[in-house]
């Protein structure tokens, strides 16, 4: 029976394009998964978005002399665009600032106010000296008090984990322009997470099936929950829904209590935008449905444990769910990796280690870089980016292997038969490949159950090897003028693998397997891919998302079945082999970006 397979990925902010970094956490791996599920025949929602409220995106606006809504728009472009380059394929890929999301924002805030899941307090907040504008704890660093880590941020410290505020920092310092913050008296609205500590502690206890990194992290996290600020002293953000507060034009939800929300906003939006306004209670209110989250190491908290806490808080209340149904789904699993790094360092703009999505997909293919990023990706570690790597990797593995096997059994095949040839008698050696490969979907088909990326690439890659091997050993070129019958029957094997792999491959290489679904004859999608879409919102306004009708494709997790005779198409390589020279343009290209750095 089809499963619900809710699949959210991190919403990317708006404050500049997004670089390898971001799509190796959140991008990539989402999509394979999603890819995936849809093959296997489950019913699958992916859904995110830009993140476009909040201080990063104000100073974005500023550096550029730009509004922020011009700024937000500009830039919401672009990375919807990006991503829709790199095949992820979104059910819906919204944005922040529709009027659906500020609905959805204030009814999940006003449920936790009506049912005493917020506290109103004053508190010391942080300001720039400079423009006088909020310092979100993420721009503020200083040295811990407690263990005196030197470059703790001001919502927590990421050596010894334990929460912080801004304040108590040591020598705390504006990651913006190095001052020091200035602290004063304001009052806000804080969600109450120490009341939501032991229904957290007891859930995260029973997830057994978490990487361990996430489950350890968040367990010690919530050893010493403190209320957490939900609103702030910002122009720019989600209106707080009480009297005395609506209007104010100093005070907003916190971006990060409004971005969350997104996973469900998004949901209630892409129902109505189907035509089925209640579609979304399918996935949120179905206790068997699955919600996967994906996102990088630095984000763990928030869907281990303040967003949870606001379900919880929720429930099925407010006027969205209205009361009916089942609580709100929490996540089943949180799938979480580690860093992409670039010489050692993290990808970052304002330093200058830093590729952009857009600028590598203007001079490489997209599957050569989701194929790099899952196999050689930061899916348990994090893991160096060099440009020697990215070429080693795809000219010796996705060129030589893969590549090479489709190909040269394409051009085969086509050049002498024109068609899947009819074979003769199979030997035990033809019946044991063939078996071999198919039984990949269901060893593939674990590893990706489990998230585990690189382990399904590394066993596709091995099968691969594998009928290149028994093609080497076979040499259908040279039988066809001595025993034709056999070489067609090799062919057959061969094709029939390939078919299947094409497959298994093709959450990692949409594009490349849709390409060699043509060439072995098919006629449709065996995976659909994303398109741009104009929506209209109630109140009259439009917006673009990212979106895509999936049910189409002919593609399931299952060998293919090619039928004798069917009619091959003119094959072309599916990738391309990159000169040496690569390594040393691109390091050239990046000191001029960076200023010689």
């Amino acid at each position: 029976m089809a499963e619900r397979i809710f699949v959210a990925v991190a919403w990317p902010y708006t404050n500049g394009p997004r670089h390898l970094g971001h799509v190796a956490g959140f991008g990539v791996p989402a999509d394979v998964f999603a890819r995936y599920h849809r093959l296997v025949g489950n019913d699958v929602l992916m859904v995110s978005g830009t993140d476009e409220h909040g201080t990063p995106n104000l100073i974005q606006a500023d550096a550029e002399g730009l509004t922020p809504k011009e700024a937000v728009d500009k830039y919401s472009r672009i990375i919807s665009e990006d991503l829709r380059a790199l095949g992820l394929s979104y059910d819906l890929f919204t944005r922040t600032t529709t009027r659906n999301h500020c609905v959805v924002v204030q009814d999940v805030f006003k449920t936790l106010y009506d049912k005493g899941h917020l506290i109103k307090k004053t508190a010391m907040g942080a300001f720039q000296a400079a423009t006088g504008r909020t310092l979100p704890d993420r721009y503020i660093e200083g040295t811990c008090p407690i263990c005196g880590f030197p470059s703790a941020r001001g919502d927590q410290c990421d050596n010894c984990g334990n929460q912080l505020d801004p304040d108590q920092l040591i020598d705390p310092r504006s990651k913006i322009d190095g001052s020091k913050p200035i602290f004063k008296q304001t009052e806000h609205f804080y969600l109450d997470l120490p009341a939501f500590a032991e229904p957290l502690a007891r859930w995260i206890s029973e997830q057994s099936h978490w990487r361990p990194n996430v489950r350890n992290f968040s367990l010690n996290y919530i050893a010493n929950l403190k209320p957490r600020a939900i609103t702030r002293d910002i122009d720019w953000g989600v209106p707080i829904p009480l009297p005395g507060w609506q209007d104010r034009p100093d005070k907003r939800m916190y971006v990060w209590f409004d971005a969350v929300i997104g996973y469900f906003s998004a949901a209630v939006e892409w129902a109505g935008m189907v035509g089925r306004p209640d579609a979304w209670r399918e996935w949120w209110q179905d206790p068997k449905s699955r919600h996967f989250y994906f996102m990088g190491k630095d984000n763990i908290v928030f869907h281990t444990t303040i967003w949870p806490a606001i379900l919880l808080g929720y429930g099925n209340g407010g006027k969205i769910a209205g009361g009916k149904g089942e609580p709100l789904q929490l996540p089943y699993n949180v799938v979480s990796s580690e860093f992409l790094t670039m010489e050692g360092r993290r990808f970052s703009t304002s330093r200058g280690v830093v590729i952009y999505v857009n600028d590598f997909l203007s001079r490489y293919d997209a599957d050569a870089l989701r194929f790099y990023l899952m196999l050689a990706g930061p899916e348990t570690q994090d893991t160096d980016f060099t440009w020697a790597d990215f070429v080693r990797r795809n000219n010796d593995e996705l060129v030589a292997t893969w590549g090479n096997l489709a190909h040269r059994t394409l051009v085969n095949a086509h050049r002498r038969f024109g068609e899947v040839p009819r074979p003769g008698t199979l030997t035990p050696n033809d019946e044991s490949l063939i078996q071999t490969v198919e039984s990949g979907f269901a060893k593939v088909g674990e590893h990706l159950e489990a998230a585990r990326f690189r382990a399904a690439l590394q066993e596709l890659l091995h099968l691969s090897a594998l009928v290149n091997q028994y093609l080497t050993e076979n040499e259908p070129w040279k039988l066809i003028a001595t025993d034709r019958d056999r070489a067609g029957t090799v062919l057959y094997v061969a094709l029939r693998s390939v078919d299947s792999l094409k497959v298994m491959f093709a959450p990692f290489l949409p594009f490349s397997s849709q390409k060699l679904h043509e060439y072995l004859g098919y006629e449709g999608t065996v995976a659909g891919e994303p398109e741009r879409r104009t929506v209209r919102e109630s109140d009259g306004s439009t917006h673009d998302v990212l979106t895509g009708d999936y049910t189409k494709s002919v593609g399931s997790w299952a060998p293919p079945g090619l039928p004798v005779g069917q009619k091959l198409r003119a094959p072309e390589p599916l990738f391309k082999k990159l000169d040496p020279a690569v390594v040393v343009a691109e390091e050239l290209r990046r000191m001029e970006q960076s200023g010689g750095k």
